[in-house]
């Protein structure tokens, strides 16, 4: 019962990490800079 609970829990956090970065790059490119964003 324990692991399964950490397992989830930390499944979560990858998620919600990945699921930030991606939109953070995105918001970026979007808003701040020009379309020499990508080569960051």
């Amino acid at each position: 019962m324990f692991q399964e609970i950490l397992a989830y829990v930390t499944l979560g956090i990858a998620v919600v990490f990945l699921v930030k970065k991606f939109f953070f790059k995105k918001k970026k490119s979007d808003k701040n800079c020009g379309e020499d964003c990508d080569c960051h």
